[in-house]
C-alpha cells in the first residue's frame, strides 16, 4: 500500500476542490493513485449529486453579462442563500452567465455545456444546484444595457435587469437604458 502524503492530499484537492477527508479516502481506496484518485472522486461526485437532485433549490443568485448590442441575464439557484457567499458558486454564476452570452440565451445548450462543472460544484458544496432561467435580449440599432441591485460583486447580485433600447441617431443609451434598469428593479414587476 502507498503511502498517502499530505502533499499528495493537498496536490489532489488542488484538483478537484473535494474535501481533505474525501481526497484521502480516494488516495488510499486507489493506493495513492493521483489519476484514479481523481476519477473516483468524479464518480463520487456524480453520485452526490444525483442524491441532492430531489432537494429543492429555491435561493442562490443572479448574473448578467452584456455585450454592446447584446445582454444575456442567468438565475441559478441552490437550496440555502449561505451558498451565494461561497467563491466558487459566484464564479459558476458569472460564468453562466458569459456562457448565456455566447448561446444566444439557449437554456439547454447552457445546460449541456455546464452540466460537469455545475455536478462538480454539487458534490463540492453539498447543495442542490440549477440553472434556472436564461433570458436573452439583442438589438439591431441600439445597446443593451443591465443593472444588477443587492450587488455581491460586478455583474452579480439578487436582483437582475436588462433593457434593450434602440435608437440610431448615436444618443447615449447606456446611461439612459442604466436608469430605466434601475427603476425596474425598484418597482418589482412582475414580468
Amino acid at each position: 500500500m502507498a503511502e498517502i502524503t499530505a502533499s499528495l492530499v493537498k496536490e489532489l484537492r488542488d484538483k478537484t476542490d473535494a474535501g481533505m477527508m474525501d481526497c484521502k479516502k480516494a488516495l488510499a481506496e486507489t493506493n495513492g493513485d493521483l489519476e484514479a484518485a481523481v476519477d473516483l472522486l468524479r464518480k463520487k461526485g456524480l453520485v452526490k449529486a444525483a442524491k441532492k437532485s430531489s432537494r429543492v433549490a429555491a435561493e442562490g443568485l443572479v448574473a448578467v453579462a452584456t455585450k454592446g448590442k447584446e445582454g444575456a441575464l442567468v438565475e441559478v439557484n441552490s437550496e440555502t442563500d449561505f451558498v451565494a457567499r461561497n467563491e466558487l458558486f459566484q464564479k459558476f454564476v458569472l460564468k453562466a452567465a458569459t456562457v448565456a452570452l455566447e448561446l444566444k440565451g439557449n437554456i439547454e445548450a447552457i445546460q449541456n455545456q455546464l452540466s460537469e462543472e455545475l455536478t462538480q460544484l454539487i458534490a463540492t458544496i453539498g447543495e442542490n444546484m440549477n440553472i434556472r432561467r436564461v433570458e436573452f435580449l439583442s438589438v439591431e440599432n441600439g445597446v443593451v444595457a443591465s443593472y444588477m441591485h443587492n450587488t455581491i460583486a460586478p455583474n452579480l447580485g439578487t436582483i437582475g435587469v436588462l433593457v434593450a433600447m434602440e435608437d440610431a441617431s448615436g444618443a447615449d443609451l447606456a446611461t439612459v437604458g442604466k436608469h430605466i434598469a434601475m427603476h425596474v428593479a425598484a418597482s418589482q414587476p412582475v414580468c
